[in-house]
């Protein structure tokens, strides 16, 4: 264990000087610690080093194949597309991952989205900011339409952790629940509906699906004029599950009332993104923060000390 070199690759992805990193520092002796890693610096972070720790880093075949001593890889994350776990086997590299971290943050993040749009939280806010209640004739402004919660359909495409999470709170709102029928099936399942049936009936649409080739642009041009001309869609699974430019211009005419999106296809997004323009007033756009709470990040720390312990004192560790 005292021989063994670490490293944390990219390390400002997940920890903004604000976790306790000490269980994990304690286990081996020799850390090297970088913010970020660049294609062009993996194979010089990772010289001589035995355990990864990473987020994003690209661990494709040649890299893998250049690195001998790599024993295990730790990632922070629940996606492991980044890994050539086939190679890792051939090699003998351990790889691990972090599920069931963040449930309550994004199902915060979620319910955040909703109500700010349900209230017209930041229209308003910039109304008042900018004078505009002050110079009002009354005491109070029905400028932007409010609407409740209560009573209203949630429809949720994909039924895991998260979205159960975000049922729960839906359901403390008093809302009623629809579940999407998986992508691919012809038949719904019992107490779930195809797409089609569902967004018809849906006031919120969240999604929390994978991103696989057949949920890329799920949500797309027609799918989009099946919703309601008020309903709200929140998407805080991946960015391709919905066509973003169809999205930019189904807000643009109003087709649907509102989206909050926390993910896009392109991250970070380049400035003439279709969904970073000045005329959506009607979209909350955050930066793949649903995930991110305080709480969620240390227990992906938590996790990956527990895996690596679990290495530590396995046969794969001689």
């Amino acid at each position: 264990m005292h021989n063994l070199k670490a490293a944390i690759l990219d390390e400002a992805t997940f920890n903004a000087n604000d976790l306790n990193m000490q269980p994990l520092l304690d286990l081996v002796k020799h850390w090297h610690r970088y913010p970020s890693t660049t294609l062009e610096q993996r194979t010089k972070h990772l010289e001589g080093i035995t355990i990864a720790v990473a987020n994003k880093t690209v661990f494709d075949k040649a890299l893998l194949e250049s690195l001998p001593e790599l024993k295990v890889i730790l990632l922070t994350a629940t996606g492991m597309d980044n890994i050539d776990k086939d190679v890792c086997k051939q090699q003998g590299i351990t790889t691990y991952n972090v599920i069931d971290y963040c449930t309550a943050s994004v199902s915060q993040h979620v319910f955040t989205l909703i109500l700010a749009l349900s209230t017209n939280l930041l229209a308003y806010q910039n109304m008042t900011k900018t004078g505009g209640w002050s110079g009002h004739a009354n005491f109070t402004s029905l400028q932007f339409s409010i609407q409740e919660l209560e009573g209203k359909t949630l429809g949720l495409i994909g039924y895991g952790a998260l979205a159960k999470g975000v049922e729960k709170l839906a359901k403390a709102f008093g809302m009623k629940i629809l579940i999407a029928q998986r992508t691919g099936s012809k038949l719904a399942d019992e107490g779930r509906l195809l797409l089609e049936d569902l967004l018809p009936q849906v006031d919120v649409l969240s999604i929390h699906c994978p991103l696989i080739p057949a949920t890329k642009h799920l949500i797309n041009a027609k799918t989009l004029q099946q919703m309601k001309p008020h309903a709200l869609l929140i998407n805080t699974a991946r960015g391709a599950v919905v066509d973003n430019v169809a999205l930019a211009n189904a807000l643009r005419h109003n087709v649907i009332g509102g989206a909050g999106i926390d993910v896009l296809e392109i991250e970070p997004p380049p400035a003439d993104h279709p969904l970073i323009a000045n005329d959506l007033p009607n979209l909350i756009l955050t930066p793949h923060i649903a995930w991110a709470s305080v709480e969620a990040r240390q227990r992906v720390i938590n996790n990956v000390v527990t895996h690596l312990k679990s290495w530590l004192n396995s046969d794969d560790n001689t």
